[in-house]
């Protein structure tokens, strides 16, 4: 089988999800830092009906705590803190209970016992959250859940904890280091954590079928902007394109992100490659929420990498990105066969 009849058939199943509306987004695959395939389906607006395009800007969730996690090792590179630092050394007036024992690893790794900051403050206020230190006050005399290192447990209010570390040690507003030290020098021109009440060019609206719990309602798609806040945080809600984060993957194999030891720290792959291959090893990241849907990974030992990035809820996202994973090993066995 060519790989332009494979692609053709990604094409097509995705144009079935379009079709009953199950998808809406942009979706790149890329070898060796070249798109193989790079198409955006669906309604950026539904309201104008605004099509989206390959350069839209869509929410990546969580996929935010790449960008946050390098701009901690890039300090830690730089000698400006060590992963090892507990939180007071850095934030001297963050709760002693807490900043005492937590450490910066133990934040990057999801190991530090802290928990999340959707509350009933977040609701509350998620129409004025605009800095880190905002972030910070949703949580901030929260108890740990488990002694910090004994457990894993995915934590959000720890990623946010990590920016204001980044602006502790670097003398930067967290939004303002990124864009200067990670988007700008790679040509990262459409990423940024947007303000949702200032208007933004080819910016995807996000739509969606749940409610303020997570359940799925009957009916039309709504907005999301009474779901979401006004401004993401450090632990996700900043925006991006495909392209975009193909320059970032393209800086970071290239060492010029981080030197190769941080780099390595960076690239952990979150799933061991069997026999066959099914499940090659990859480093990656996925966000979801109302609305928001991304999944972005670097296939380690296959030199692609892939991008599916929605403006709707993030069910669909994983049928797609099962479709683009399975496309892309039938590719290498295809280049395996005719070297």
């Amino acid at each position: 089988m060519r790989s332009e009849s494979m692609v053709k058939q990604l094409d097509v199943f995705i144009r079935k999800q379009v079709a009953t509306d199950e998808f809406s987004g942009c979706v790149l695959v890329a070898q060796d830092e070249e798109p193989v395939f790079r198409k955006a389906y669906g309604l950026a607006n539904k309201s104008f009906n605004v099509p989206n395009r390959a350069d839209t800007k869509f929410n990546l969730g969580s996929c935010n705590k790449i960008f946050t996690k390098v701009g901690v090792l890039q300090l830690a590179e730089h000698g400006k803190l060590s992963l090892e630092d507990c939180v007071s050394r850095h934030l001297p007036n963050y709760p002693s209970r807490v900043a005492d024992k937590v450490t910066v690893n133990h934040l990057l790794s999801h190991t530090s016992g802290m928990g999340h900051y959707w509350n009933e403050r977040f609701e509350a206020s998620k129409h004025k959250l605009r800095t880190v230190d905002d972030f910070l006050g949703l949580f901030k005399d929260d108890p740990l859940s488990f002694e910090p290192g004994t457990k894993a447990q995915y934590s959000n209010a720890g990623y946010v904890v990590l920016g204001k570390i980044i602006e502790a040690a670097s003398g930067q507003d967290y939004y303002r280091y990124v864009r200067e030290h990670i988007y700008k020098p790679f040509g990262m021109n459409d990423s940024d954590h947007y303000e949702l009440d200032i208007p933004i060019p080819n910016l995807a609206m996000g739509y969606t079928r749940m409610d303020e719990k997570g359940q799925l309602l009957k009916g039309p798609r709504r907005s999301n902007l009474f779901h979401i806040g006004v401004k993401g945080s450090p632990a996700g809600g900043g925006y991006s394109t495909v392209d975009d984060m193909l320059k970032f993957c393209t800086a970071l194999r290239g060492h010029k992100l981080l030197n190769p030891k941080y780099t390595e720290l960076v690239l952990q792959p979150t799933r061991a490659r069997t026999v066959e291959e099914s499940k090659p090893r990859h480093f990656g990241h996925a966000g979801g929420a109302p609305g928001v849907g991304a999944i972005f990974k670097m296939y380690l030992d296959l030199d692609y990498v892939s991008v599916v990035l929605s403006n709707y809820d993030p069910e669909a996202i994983w049928t797609i990105d099962k479709k683009v994973e399975d496309m892309i090993l039938r590719m290498c066995r295809r280049a395996r066969r005719n070297c």
